[in-house]
């Protein structure tokens, strides 16, 4: 198949995927949400066209461009559907569209439903950037996976990497950091094993994460302070951290420790308590909070030359 890949042009526009049901990808990634958008595959060697396995193979720092998204890769591999095209004379649908409702390439019809991206992989929005060494969009689901090495995704306030993967998930509007996740905002640092961020849209329309939602060995830090707990909630906007189970507050050699702690790394407030408000009221009898304070260690005056 390679004098094929020699002999495809270096650029194609495919048509649209099938429908979804939103108008477009809260991170800007919006890659397969609007079907009346087409994709536009471009190559420096050339694009492969395999019509028995359904597939379009782009080499030499490929990209996909949908929308708002797009996506680069040393090579993309697109799978598609083909869609049986009417006979001549066989009566069709209306469905309002000038050609039926169908899409066609080269006079077949195809909807592509999965594109693979490897090697130095970037996913580019109007406002954010992410890499990684493979990725794998999923264009029914509206999900894109990357994974490999130096995860990581950065926005114009934000930086969020992971160990084994960043997700992206249209339809709920949702990231997912997974293994040693870390979340960095000026001086400011979230880590836990998997980090949910909420994506919404201020005023403007400009995207941002306003929430996330962190499980597994947290901890928070801002300056001096370090908090570390179960499990915590992070709100973006006001800078509040609520860690939930098993939580130490750390300040030097100061400690404390409790079931249930709001952080306002805004203002540096800590204030721990035994147990959530909620579960305090119905048992009555919460655990008692903990504190260790250590004073500071006073340096000795001169001696004088006495002892």
């Amino acid at each position: 198949m390679a004098p094929a890949a020699a002999q495809a042009p270096a650029s194609k526009t495919v048509p649209p995927a099938s429908a979804s049901k939103d108008s477009g990808s809260p991170l800007g990634f919006d890659l397969g949400s609007d079907a009346t958008k087409p994709t536009t595959i471009e190559a420096n060697e050339g694009i492969e066209w395999r019509q028995n396995s359904h597939v379009y193979i782009a080499r030499g720092r490929a990209t996909a461009k949908r929308g708002n998204g797009t996506v680069i890769a040393d090579t993309l591999t697109a799978h598609y559907r083909p869609t049986a095209k009417p006979q001549a004379g066989a009566p069709q649908a209306d469905t309002g569209k000038p050609d039926g409702g169908r899409t066609d390439l080269l006079g077949t019809g195809s909807q592509i439903y999965l594109v693979e991206a490897d090697g130095h992989v970037e996913l580019l929005g109007p406002t954010q950037h992410a890499y990684g060494d493979h990725g794998v969009y999923d264009v029914d689901a509206g999900t894109m996976v990357l994974t490999g090495s130096n995860l990581r995704l950065e926005t114009k306030q934000d930086t969020v990497t992971a160990r084994d993967s960043l997700e992206w998930h249209d339809k709920e509007q949702l990231a997912v950091a997974r293994g040693d996740a870390v979340a960095l905002r000026e001086n400011k640092r979230i880590r836990a094993d998997v980090m949910t961020a909420e994506v919404t849209r201020d005023d403007k329309g400009a995207q941002r994460i306003s929430r996330i939602d962190a499980e597994g060995d947290v901890t928070v830090s801002s300056q001096d302070q370090t908090g570390r707990g179960d499990a915590g909630v992070y709100n973006v906007d006001t800078g509040i951290t609520t860690l939930i189970g098993h939580v130490k507050l750390t300040r030097g050699q100061n400690e404390l420790r409790g079931q249930y702690a709001v952080v306002d790394m805004n203002k540096n407030i800590y204030r721990l308590l035994s147990a959530p408000p909620s579960e305090t009221l119905r048992s009555g009898r919460p655990t008692r909070v903990e504190g260790l304070f250590v004073p500071r260690q006073q340096e000795s005056a001169p001696s004088q030359g006495k002892p």
